[in-house]
């Protein structure tokens, strides 16, 4: 029998979508009840921070949804590992925004593992209420936490302006930044961060894995790529080929 979670596994053109920009965006994942349920705990639960998760059955509610867990298996697998949440806020009328950074910090000996952090939105949340600001792409360009925070604008930055129910599923060394929050409400964002215990390979719906349309989103040139695109290519070239089981190792030209 096919469990409740693999009817909603990625399939090949979404996870390829995620090598490409190390991260997938998905709306409408959260009924909106849940989401109010989630945000009146926002509103009123203590304590919040790390731990929202065990203040709030709602948001644990969230990640029991088997379309979330179907995304979540499709990447870390079935025997992932939390590793830890965090309700982030940014108060109103906030003008500051955070530095360019990286999470994880640490170099992983085999480059194609990863974990994921999940951010999840349970209000509505547009650009002027400051949400979080990714580099697509910039996730096999590793970094050392605040080492990349000289940076400012960058060709291609995404804000992850969001209705409520959407929820981003990132990899753990994507390039990333909170922003000014313009409005008079404070803004929240649940992050979520889950560990692989397993190789990440065929996690996914692999059907069509080779398809012209799958290749076309690996073929995605990022404008901040600049002159070394090649090199972008290869490495996420490299990594489609790990996350679909094929070992064939490109050649060094």
């Amino acid at each position: 029998m096919v469990s409740k979670a693999n009817e909603h596994l990625l399939d090949a053109r979404q996870m390829a979508r995620f090598c490409s920009d190390g991260l997938l965006v998905l709306e409408d994942l959260v009924p909106q009840e849940l989401n109010e349920a989630v945000y009146r705990d926002e509103l009123t639960v203590e304590p919040q921070g790390y731990e929202f998760w065990n203040s709030s059955e709602a948001i644990r509610e969230v990640f029991e949804l088997p379309q979330v867990r179907g995304v979540i298996e499709s990447l870390v697998g079935r025997n992932y590992v939390y590793d830890h949440s965090f309700l982030h806020t940014v108060k109103p009328n906030n003008s500051k925004s955070q530095n360019w950074h990286v999470d994880s910090g640490v170099m992983n000996p085999n480059p194609h593992n990863f974990d994921i952090q999940a951010f999840y939105f349970a209000h509505d949340t547009p650009v002027e209420m400051g949400p979080t600001l990714v580099l697509p792409g910039s996730q096999l360009r590793r970094a050392s936490y605040w080492s990349i925070s000289r940076y400012k604008n960058i060709a291609g930055q995404r804000h992850l302006a969001s209705k409520a129910g959407t929820i981003a599923f990132m990899h753990q060394d994507i390039w990333h930044c909170a922003q000014p929050n313009q409005t008079d409400k404070t803004r929240y964002v649940f992050k979520i961060r889950l560990n692989s215990v397993e190789q990440q390979r065929n996690l996914f719906n692999t059907d069509g894995y080779d398809d012209p349309e799958v290749v076309e989103i690996l073929k995605t040139r990022h404008p901040w790529y600049g002159s070394d695109w090649q090199k972008e290519f290869y490495q996420r070239l490299d990594f489609w080929r790990y996350l679909v089981g094929n070992d064939y190792i490109l050649k060094k030209r």
